[in-house]
């Protein structure tokens, strides 16, 4: 049987490498050895490894969008613990996956003061966000982890994605903050940051919510 070091697989940016017949131990091997300060995201899905690099305006949507969901938890007065791209795993059914960001909103309270996550006893976060495409490998172990309600943000538009009777289905409504236009505005928002920055962009977006909230 043929091995290698994973110093010799080289992922370019905007790539994936899915590997077959990995197992859970060696998944967990791979991790220590990436560490946790690394650029690559990591699926598992019942021996399936998926492996990709994400292009750097991946990085700049999904600070922002999380910024953005930051906004509305302030405004709204809705309290939170947020763990960012945490990899939330879970050996007895061989998925893991490593949010792009994530919350913790109806659970926060149990999460407070927690450095480590165990999905065994521990709820798994409210709501999960991923930039880029989602792949079949990434959405299987949302569901099976049973993340609540899943933003996808790809190509300029975000997808709403609440779980029903164990799978996905779409929505245009988020279930997190269900009286505001979600679908709609986050990309707008995330659109403007690229031409009038980022902390213009959070400015005028808290100011959104603020009349969303305060019509008057």
């Amino acid at each position: 049987m043929v091995t290698f070091q994973l110093r010799q697989l080289s992922v370019p940016p905007g790539h994936r490498v899915i590997l077959h017949d990995v197992s859970w131990q060696e998944f967990e091997a791979i991790l220590e050895e990436l560490g946790d300060h690394r650029a690559t995201r990591l699926a598992y899905s019942q021996g399936t490894l998926e492996m990709r690099m994400p292009l750097p305006k991946h990085e700049k949507a999904k600070v922002i969008i999380g910024d953005l969901v930051k906004i509305l938890l302030e405004e709204l007065e809705i309290d939170c613990e947020t763990f960012g791209s945490t990899t939330f795993k879970r050996e007895d059914m061989a998925f893991g996956v490593e949010l792009d960001d994530s919350f913790y909103i109806q659970n926060h309270a149990q999460m407070i003061g927690k450095e480590r996550i165990d999905l065994r006893v521990d709820a798994p976060p409210d709501l999960a966000i991923e930039v880029d495409v989602t792949s079949k490998t990434q959405l299987n172990a949302y569901e099976a982890l049973r993340v609540p309600e899943l933003w996808r943000y790809e190509n300029g538009k975000l997808q709403i994605n609440i779980l029903q009777d164990g799978k996905y289905i779409e929505s245009e409504m988020s279930s997190t903050f269900p009286n505001l236009p979600i679908v709609e505005e986050i990309p707008r928002f995330v659109e403007q940051s690229r031409t009038l920055g980022r902390s213009p962009t959070l400015r005028a977006f808290r100011q959104w919510v603020r009349k969303q909230i305060n019509p008057i």
